[in-house]
């Protein structure tokens, strides 16, 4: 890999320029994106030049698609005539099976590994880019073919990766968006809903004074973009809807038994999954058997 083209210059495309940088990646690294996005980079020195999708794909070993999910597709639909054959496209999408799906039917004269960084922020752009926001992070990758990861590029693409300190871990697309649906999606459903409800009811505002730091913590997740989330939950429509079926039906269960002890299991199984949790983030969050290198 000696020379990167990140198509998106927004916080997760300039924070892997950044991070690539101090990784020690020494090769040019071209930023593909608006006027804007692509000066912002720059600014930061998260990227070493602009240039136009087509100069970028013609001279780059690594197309990093780094965009909203509906750029990223759009992206893959003009990519093939333009990419050198022994390149590598990758992105960032957060959802996989429409992407893998498409990459597969369009991108035929270079390889493809769709991938998924579990990294983020609530801000979004450059400026607020970091060269170790995918450091502890699982970095999903989502190989159609069984040699995608075996090709050389794919391979130098994982050395990197473990590199910015990511924990690279293959799935199927289809693996990947049941789990994120219930692990990432419907975080920031519950999150949103959970503010919007608060907004609706509490009246007047100036009662938020009350508030402990649990609503602080519950509602983090409600500063995001709709923008953003909007082509997630339009590309994993049916997992999402079957992870929110199970979180109804469980807040139902819970509003049923208030004033029982039946809720006693509810909290018990609550904290042993909040607990897991956190022990994964501070250890070895990769899945067994399928970690890589």
């Amino acid at each position: 890999m000696k020379s990167v083209a990140i198509i998106g210059t927004g916080l997760i495309g300039a924070s892997f320029g950044l991070g690539l940088r101090k990784a020690g990646f020494e090769g040019p690294i071209w930023g593909v994106s608006s006027a804007g996005a692509v000066k912002e980079a720059l600014a930061v020195k998260a990227i070493d030049r602009a240039a136009p999708l087509a100069e970028a794909a013609a001279e780059c070993d690594l197309l990093f698609l780094a965009q909203p999910i509906g750029r990223i597709l759009d992206t893959i639909r003009h990519l093939n005539p333009l990419v050198r054959p022994e390149a590598l496209v990758t992105d960032a999408g957060s959802t996989k099976c429409e992407i893998a799906d498409l990459a597969l039917r369009e991108i035929t004269r270079c390889r493809f590994l769709g991938g998924h960084p579990m990294a983020g922020k609530e801000k979004r752009g450059a400026a607020a880019a970091e060269a170790g926001l995918f450091r502890g992070a699982t970095w999903v990758l989502t190989p159609e073919e069984p040699g995608d990861l075996a090709s050389t590029q794919a391979k130098d693409f994982v050395h990197w990766l473990h590199k910015l300190g990511a924990k690279p871990v293959r799935m199927d697309p289809e693996e990947h968006d049941r789990v994120v649906s219930l692990t990432s999606h419907l975080a920031q459903l519950a999150s949103t809903a959970l503010a919007a409800a608060v907004a609706e009811n509490l009246q007047p505002a100036e009662r938020l004074a009350v508030a402990g730091p649990g609503l602080m913590d519950m509602t983090r997740l409600a500063l995001s973009s709709y923008d953003l989330w909007r082509d997630i939950l339009a590309t994993n429509s049916e997992p999402i809807d079957r992870a929110l079926g199970a979180y109804i039906q469980k807040l139902e269960y819970v509003r049923e038994n208030l004033r029982t002890r039946q809720l006693q299991r509810e909290f018990q199984r609550g904290a042993e999954l909040a607990a897991r949790l956190r022990e994964a983030v501070a250890g070895d969050a990769r899945v067994p058997n399928d970690k890589l290198g």
